[in-house]
């Protein structure tokens, strides 16, 4: 599977690419994980956003946030792939190109997230280690993690 990785601030991505990356997360976040939230939580202006594309159509998305926007750290959210290509590895692919656009943009510093508490072992191949208690977010239980650089 050849991914084509586009990373952008907020403000340079096209009306298009801004909508797909909105579809996509709504599909999964709102939709098949039945939840309502606010998704729109004016983090994505300050952010960077790294949209994965096949033949121009978005799989795969992460927002890249700096540093002292959500957390001290600099941090990976909205981690989400098309259920098209569930089980390719393309969630893998998306992982590690955001770690890498982390240390890119922001330096060796660590990494920290708020993942869903079922993905702990996901993270972990990454590195990222439990760093909370498991806490309800929109009534998903969840937990804080951190990745050390290397």
């Amino acid at each position: 599977m050849q991914i084509h990785w586009i990373l952008k601030k907020f403000e340079e991505l096209t009306p298009h690419q801004l909508y797909a990356a909105l579809q996509l997360r709504n599909e999964v976040f709102v939709v098949e994980q039945n939840c309502v939230f606010q998704d729109a939580d004016d983090k994505d202006q300050a952010s960077y956003h790294l949209l994965g594309c096949i033949n121009d159509k978005l799989i795969a998305y992460t927002r890249l946030v700096p540093p002292g926007v959500i957390y001290d750290e600099p941090s990976i959210g909205r981690v989400v792939t098309s259920p098209s290509v569930r089980g390719s590895g393309a969630g893998k692919m998306l992982m590690q190109e955001s770690i890498n656009k982390v240390y890119d943009l922001f330096g060796g510093k660590p990494i920290k997230i708020g993942a869903q508490l079922y993905l702990k072992k996901f993270y972990e191949g990454f590195g990222f280690s439990q760093i909370s208690e498991a806490y309800l977010e929109d009534g998903i239980p969840h937990i804080y993690m951190r990745r050390n650089p290397a």
